[in-house]
């Protein structure tokens, strides 16, 4: 369960009368503060929209999906990925809702396992405020204690396994110094077949919270590093745009060492 800033009474009370987005968001901060459980979740993919794909504006090998959007290196099989890395810097959500940026080893084409480490944003009633965590699905996630974070903050985040069964999360803020680690195990094993970097809407309280506006992520120096100590960078990987009610929420690049998410 993480150990962190948010949501319980609404759910409770959900049917009874469906809450409003403000109502939500408020209820997850709360519910964070009293420990409530936070949890991102597989990639979610949707079927093939051919609507959508002429709409979208990065149609070249895209694919899309409820709750992420970001680049997935999929082609590779198990036993690949070690190490996956990326700088970001914070930005400023605006309405109403929740955001995760994060990198990660596996939950795409293996969905059993996902090691990752990431900072949520998330704006309330005109207040923002930030969580950095590490997870290892299917346990929830936990915040770090011991660090700050502030929009324009540079981050830099970067997930290691030692095996399928353990590994570290290390976050950096580069703008005042501070770095934060976990060794974490699991039960989970890893395939190791998948890396990404990811904007995630995640599941507080077993459902997706708000979709915040989270403006641009622009991950840089972004790298994968494999079993055999080669540098896998995101282009050529799949892009993911998140999809939610018929409508395509975000807008995914690569470059050699760099993916930018943004909200349109």
């Amino acid at each position: 369960m993480k150990l962190s800033l948010a949501f319980a009474v609404l759910l409770a009370t959900g049917s009874l009368a469906i809450p409003a987005s403000s109502e939500r968001m408020a209820a997850r901060l709360e519910r964070r503060r009293a420990g409530a459980a936070r949890q991102s979740q597989p990639n979610n993919r949707l079927a093939s929209n051919n609507a959508l794909e002429v709409a979208a504006s990065n149609v070249s090998h895209v694919e899309y999906s409820s709750n992420w959007a970001g680049a997935v290196w999929d082609t590779y099989p198990s036993g690949t990925f070690k190490s996956v890395t990326g700088t970001f810097t914070v930005p400023t959500p605006s309405g109403s809702g929740a955001a995760s940026a994060w990198v990660g080893i596996d939950g795409d084409t293996c969905g059993t396992a996902i090691l990752q480490t990431g900072v949520d944003f998330t704006i309330s009633n005109g207040v923002v405020s930030y969580d950095a965590w590490y997870e290892w699905y299917p346990d929830y996630a936990y915040d770090f204690s011991g660090i700050s974070i502030k929009a324009g903050d540079v981050i830099t985040v970067t997930v290691t396994a030692a095996t399928t069964k353990s590994g570290t999360a290390v976050i950096t803020n580069k703008t005042t110094g501070k770095t934060v680690s976990k060794s974490l195990t699991s039960t989970a094993a890893l395939c190791e077949q998948n890396a990404e970097w990811i904007v995630e809407d995640f599941e507080s309280g077993g459902s997706l919270v708000p979709f915040a506006n989270f403006g641009t992520v622009s991950f840089t120096s972004a790298s994968a590093t494999t079993s055999s100590g080669t540098t896998v960078g995101p282009s050529g990987s799949t892009l993911i745009d998140i999809e939610q009610n018929g409508e395509v929420l975000t807008s995914v690049s690569t470059s050699s060492s760099g993916v930018t998410i943004s909200y349109v």
